[in-house]
């Protein structure tokens, strides 16, 4: 594992620079670490929810058409968690921008998961409307087309980082590269779509038979949707976030640790304790001496100075994260019981070593 942390490039090759760069006026040019192919007069971006690119590049031989595009590798943000880098992904924006800073943070009290937009006492729509919370409109304003889950229409995540987008909802995977071709034959400049099946596949499954077939079925997608654009348009595919396979290897802190905590929020990879008051210092010194050797021990100032969500962070946004980090450099993953499921992740991802803060972006000309 990483010695160091793989910190985002906010400024140069990063998830929140694709959608400016190809929704920019027409002349400008493209940024050098974009794929030259991806100026085009219609552009579909086609985000593969988890791919990462250490990962790709293991299995390139399931994947003959991703690894016929012109590309290279880019950072994604920090945390390396969905719901932040899809929201710079959408709004170009930066963490500390666009503050949806964690998979769960703390807003007025509440320790929310993003996702599910659900805290301690449930729904949060309205204690906590996403507009609010995030308050920038995606697509430099545009209003896309957006292929994506039919069962994510009208989630407090979904009016929180794509209100405004005409959605389109699929419900299998045959449905996505048909509909880009519909919307393309419609005329549209832009068209983005999301697929979430490597995720899936590598939380519950791990890596291994089943995330190598469904690696093929995404590499057959991408195929399909490039059989059915115009030769003169461009397709982009770019990720979320990389996977670390971690198993059971749960970490629980100790009762002397939690002494000092009074809440958790962010998740496995990428854990937040809220100190209980006073008690910062001897939680970070519990954090250094149980923990320093399995996961980066960070405050959240130093966090903050050294640019890990952005070049500058509001104080609103710094009060939702918590006071102390502990950021997963080994394969394990600490655990809160507040931020379980119905079953237990063997893949998983937050943290920022390269494996999950690296992510492909790969461009090619349609091929119909």
């Amino acid at each position: 594992m990483n010695e160091q942390p793989v910190l985002p490039q906010y400024s140069g090759a990063n998830v929140r620079g694709i959608i400016p760069a190809l929704l920019a006026p027409r002349g400008v040019p493209l940024p050098s670490w974009m794929p030259a192919v991806a100026a085009a007069p219609q552009t579909v971006v086609l985000v593969i929810d988890g791919l990462g690119w250490e990962q790709l590049q293991d299995r390139l031989a399931l994947a003959p058409t991703l690894g016929s595009m012109e590309g290279r590798s880019i950072t994604t943000v920090a945390p390396t968690t969905t719901a932040t880098a899809l929201t710079s992904i959408a709004t170009g924006l930066t963490p500390a921008e666009h503050g949806l800073i964690g998979y769960r943070f703390e807003i007025g009290g509440d320790i929310i998961n993003v996702l599910r937009w659900h805290g301690e006492r449930g729904d949060a729509r309205r204690s906590h409307p996403p507009r609010d919370v995030q308050p920038f409109t995606p697509f430099l304003g545009e209003s896309p087309p957006v292929i994506s889950k039919a069962e994510l229409e009208g989630s407090g995540f979904t009016e929180a980082h794509l209100r405004g987008s005409r959605l389109v909802g699929w419900r299998t995977m045959s449905a996505i590269a048909v509909e880009i071709g519909h919307q393309l034959a419609a005329g549209e400049r832009f068209v983005y779509a999301y697929y979430d099946g490597i995720d899936k596949t590598a939380h519950e499954r791990g890596f291994g038979e089943y995330y190598d077939a469904e690696l093929a079925d995404v590499d057959r997608l991408v195929g399909d949707v490039l059989s059915r654009m115009p030769a003169d348009a461009t397709l982009v595919v770019t990720a979320d976030h990389g996977q670390v396979s971690v198993g059971d290897n749960t970490v629980r802190p100790s009762a002397e640790l939690l002494a000092h905590v009074r809440a958790q929020s962010g998740e496995g990879r990428f854990r937040w304790f809220h100190a209980r008051p006073g008690a910062q210092s001897d939680l970070f010194d519990a954090c250094r001496d149980a923990h320093a050797s399995q996961a980066w021990v960070v405050t959240r100032e130093q966090v903050i100075d050294e640019g890990w969500f952005g070049p500058a962070v509001s104080a609103p946004v710094a009060r939702r994260l918590g006071d102390v980090a502990l950021c997963a450099r080994e394969p394990v993953t600490f655990f809160d019981a507040a931020d379980s499921g119905p079953y237990e992740l063997i893949c998983r991802h937050g943290s920022l070593t390269s494996a999950e803060m690296l992510v492909p972006l790969l461009a090619s000309a349609g091929r119909s």
